[in-house]
C-alpha cells in the first residue's frame, strides 16, 4: 500500500481539497481521489476532511493510495477475444450476447466478470478498467485500462471525442447517400428502457454512409463523435433506417416485396441488432503513440449480407 506526503502550495489557498489533490496527482482520477478522502485515506494533522473542505496552504496531506477492490463483482472464466494487450491497456473484440458490466438482472456472466478472471489486478480499478461500453447484442472492439493512469487518460480522450470509433451496421431501406445526424439523445419519457431524440437530451452526433446498397437494405458505416446510450440505433432509426434485428427501435421484422424464403428466414432468425464495432483508433495513454485496430465482421453479419446479395442477383 503506497503512501504520499503532499504539501499543499499557497497558490491553492481557498481551493477544495479534492480539486487541489487532483491537480497535484494528475495520474489519478478526481473520482478516485474523492473516494480516498471520503474513506479517511487523506489525513491532515491526523484528522479527516470532506472533499469540499477548503485548503489553507502549506498543510501536509498524508495520503494512503488504497488500491482495495472497488466493487463486489466476481471473477468468472468466460472466453475473451483479446486483440491486443500491453501492461497499460487491453483491446478486445467483444462477442454479442455479452453484457458489459453487472447490473440489475445481470450480476454475473458479463464482460467485467470475464476481465477480472483474465487479469485479477483489474479489481482495484473502477468498473474493472472499463472506460466505455457496447450494448449486450453489439459486437466488436473495446479498450480496457489496466491501471489508474491509463484509465484517467482514456476517459479524457473519450470526453474530448478524440477516440475514433467506426461501426458497421445493416439497416432497413435503400439508403441513397450518407449524412450526419446531429440530434440530442435522452431517456424516452414514455418507455424508460429506451432512448429517444429529445431537445432536452445530451448532444449526440453520428456520421454515416452507405457501403453496400441492396434493393431494400443497406450496409452502412457509422462513425461516432459522441457515445450516448444506443446512439447509432436511435439516430439511424430517426432518419428512417432502423437496424435489422432491433425490435426496440425498428419494430417488427419487415420483408421486401417478393422476398425469397431464404431472405425471410434470415431476417426472422437474426436475433440481435446488426451492429459491429469495426475499427478503434486512439492515442496510447502512456506512450502517446497513435494506435488502431480492426475487427472483421462476425459470421452472422457476413451470412446476412450474403443472403441480401443473393436476393438482389
Amino acid at each position: 500500500m503506497k503512501t504520499l506526503n503532499i504539501i499543499i502550495p499557497e497558490r491553492m489557498i481557498g481551493n477544495r481539497l479534492d480539486a487541489s489533490l487532483s491537480e497535484m496527482l494528475p495520474d489519478y482520477s478526481r473520482s478516485k481521489i474523492t473516494t480516498w478522502i471520503k474513506s479517511g485515506d487523506a489525513l491532515i494533522n491526523q484528522k479527516t476532511f470532506k472533499p469540499k473542505d477548503k485548503v489553507s496552504g502549506s498543510e501536509i496531506v498524508f495520503l494512503t493510495l488504497n488500491q482495495k477492490q472497488s466493487n463486489n463483482w466476481i471473477a468468472e472464466k468466460i472466453p475473451l477475444n483479446v486483440v491486443y494487450e500491453d501492461e497499460d491497456i487491453i483491446v478486445i473484440n467483444k462477442q454479442f450476447g455479452l453484457v458489459t458490466h453487472p447490473g440489475a438482472g445481470n450480476w454475473t456472466g458479463t464482460l467485467a466478470n470475464a476481465l477480472l478472471y483474465y487479469d485479477p489486478d483489474l479489481s482495484s480499478l473502477d468498473r474493472a478498467g472499463i472506460v466505455h461500453r457496447l450494448d449486450k447484442n453489439t459486437s466488436g472492439l473495446m479498450v480496457i485500462a489496466r491501471n489508474e493512469k491509463s484509465q484517467k487518460y482514456l476517459v479524457e480522450q473519450l470526453q474530448k471525442h478524440s477516440v475514433d470509433r467506426e461501426y458497421s451496421a445493416i439497416v432497413y431501406g435503400h439508403m441513397i447517400a450518407g449524412g450526419t445526424v446531429d440530434e440530442p439523445i435522452g431517456r424516452d419519457p414514455r418507455e424508460r428502457v429506451k432512448q429517444a431524440v429529445l431537445m432536452s437530451g445530451k448532444d449526440a452526433t453520428t456520421h454515416y454512409r452507405a457501403i453496400d446498397r441492396f434493393k431494400s437494405h443497406t450496409h452502412v458505416k457509422a462513425i461516432l463523435e459522441t457515445g450516448r446510450t444506443h446512439q447509432i440505433r436511435v439516430h439511424l432509426s430517426h432518419v428512417g433506417h432502423s437496424l435489422i434485428g432491433d425490435p426496440m427501435y425498428g419494430g417488427r421484422v419487415r420483408f421486401p416485396k417478393k422476398a425469397s424464403e431464404e431472405l425471410k428466414d434470415a431476417l426472422l432468425n437474426f436475433k440481435r441488432q446488426a451492429l459491429h464495432s469495426k475499427k478503434l483508433t486512439l492515442t496510447h495513454p502512456i506512450s502517446g503513440e497513435s494506435m488502431s485496430w480492426k475487427a472483421p465482421l462476425p459470421d452472422d453479419m457476413i451470412g446476412l449480407l450474403e443472403v441480401l446479395k443473393k436476393f438482389d442477383s
